[in-house]
């Protein structure tokens, strides 16, 4: 009877521990370990929160943050990419300057317009979302229009230039090297032709000065010509002077520093080289 009772007391002692997480100690065993009852850590009587971890880990994972789309060119960029990205928003009416190959403030300003208008962040950078959009709307520039208006610094010369005399024109840079034995002795820019009236390319020479030649063709002033195939020559052009690149030739090679043309004119000799070349 004794036994039974005592199984009772023990039964109540165990409810209460699941109840209240206590520890317990045996009736009647002085000497004995006490009984600790451990109760699950998500158990919803723990005292953690009634439950809360299990609240917490059920809640739904937080939607991945989308990523920025990537940048391809940004202001201060230089470089022929640069140039493109400038002649195809030439062609969208976005830009009306260059292309200079520098992705300069103006170019800033016209990739915010484009962006804005089709309601892509305005951030002036040209990323690879406003690229894509650019490219479905204008068709990939040539020559013509990637070099369109010049101003570019001299490039390196062709290596049919580096010995003798050589007038070293380059069309992609828009400028002329006078060298002497692969020495640069002066740049000028230059003009040329128009996309149909194109200055020739190739390897010629200087067959006629004339300082006072009045095109008899067209009959314009053509100072300081330095004729080097058939019609085409290098002179000064105040046409090119005043307007510059929004002009063009019929062919030669425009100059539009007159004392840099004259002072070119003084050094050249009949039969001097002249490398025209992208």
């Amino acid at each position: 009877m004794r036994t039974k009772g005592m199984g009772r007391v023990i039964a109540a002692l165990v409810a209460a521990v699941a109840v209240g997480g206590c520890t317990v100690q045996a009736s009647g065993g002085e000497g004995k370990s006490p009984v600790r009852i451990e109760l699950p850590k998500n158990s919803p009587s723990s005292p953690a929160g009634n439950g809360t971890a299990d609240a917490e880990d059920d809640k739904p994972s937080a939607e991945p943050t989308k990523a920025a789309p990537k940048v391809l060119l940004a202001p201060g960029d230089t470089g022929r990419d640069v140039r493109e990205l400038q002649a195809r928003l030439r062609q969208v009416a976005w830009i009306f300057e260059g292309p200079t190959g520098t992705y300069d403030d103006a170019t800033e300003e016209a990739v915010k317009g484009f962006q804005g208008k089709r309601g892509l962040p305005r951030t002036g950078e040209t990323d690879t979302v406003t690229w894509q959009r650019l490219l479905k709307m204008t068709h990939e520039p040539g020559k013509w229009e990637l070099y369109l208006m010049g101003g570019q610094p001299a490039a390196a010369p062709d290596a049919r230039c580096m010995t003798g005399r050589v007038l070293c024109i380059s069309k992609s840079s828009r400028t002329l090297r006078w060298m002497v034995d692969g020495r640069t002795e002066m740049t000028v820019p230059v003009r040329f032709g128009s996309e149909y009236t194109p200055t020739r390319e190739g390897v010629f020479s200087v067959y006629w000065k004339s300082r006072h030649h009045v095109s008899t063709l067209y009959d314009s002033p053509m100072p300081y010509a330095m004729f080097f195939s058939g019609g085409q020559a290098v002179h000064y052009s105040a046409d090119f002077a005043a307007r510059g690149y929004a002009g063009g030739s019929h062919g030669c090679v425009n100059v539009k520093d007159e004392a840099a043309i004259a002072e070119l004119f003084d050094e050249v000799r009949n039969g001097d080289k002249v490398v025209v070349y992208w």
